[in-house]
């Protein structure tokens, strides 16, 4: 009776511990393709439909048809009306792209204060991070343009202006700094000193 009764218990136990066994086996399983959620890789953003309007504006601001010179009182307040409107997009915090960051740079390039040149730098060096090439003689520029704002010499030489003290206000280079290799220029898509000095030229013509 004592044998009967271990014999059942033991037959008892093999059965409670059968399912359990096929249950952690089940667990193991891969789940099947249909079952397994795959994230897709997200898109990268898209440029700034806005933002590349203005851009465009001002350029063809700058870019009259052949024998029609500019107005640059018109243009004065068109580009107060893209300058505000820049910064507005900014504060929205709406710039993503690369391209953004270049569009925006360009438009406070062609502000008035010295705040705005060097956001526009700041601007172009976020552009340049994130792979835009067109931003690294714009970082130059608004350089440039920030240190002639507050009377000083300028870097890489992208700069010409009249001087007011020039009876003949003729356009010349702005004050450059000569330590500044033309290596460091050409990292930036900025000429030489020499080829700055040469483009002079142009402007007496």
């Amino acid at each position: 009776m004592r044998f009967e009764n271990r014999r059942r218990f033991l037959q008892l136990a093999i059965f409670a511990i059968v399912p359990l066994g096929i249950s952690q086996i089940n667990l193991l399983k891969p789940q099947s393709s249909s079952a397994m959620s795959i994230s897709e890789p997200s898109s990268p953003p898209a440029h700034n439909p806005e933002l590349l309007r203005l851009f465009t504006e001002d350029q063809a601001d700058r870019q009259p048809p052949e024998g029609q010179a500019i107005d640059w009182s018109l243009i004065a307040s068109r580009d107060a009306a893209r300058l505000a409107r820049v910064k507005e997009l900014y504060n929205a915090d709406v710039l993503q792209t690369g391209a953004d960051y270049y569009h925006a740079a360009l438009i406070l390039q062609h502000g008035s204060e010295p705040e705005d040149y060097l956001l526009a730098h700041e601007f172009c060096i976020v552009a340049i991070g994130k792979g835009e090439e067109r931003a690294k003689w714009l970082a130059a520029a608004s350089e440039d343009r920030f240190l002639m704002s507050i009377d000083r010499p300028q870097r890489f030489g992208t700069q010409y202006r009249s001087e007011p003290d020039d009876p003949d206000r003729r356009v010349r280079l702005y004050a450059t700094d000569p330590r500044v290799t033309d290596g460091l220029r050409r990292e930036f898509n900025a000429p030489s000193l020499a080829e700055a000095q040469e483009r002079e030229q142009l402007f007496q013509e």
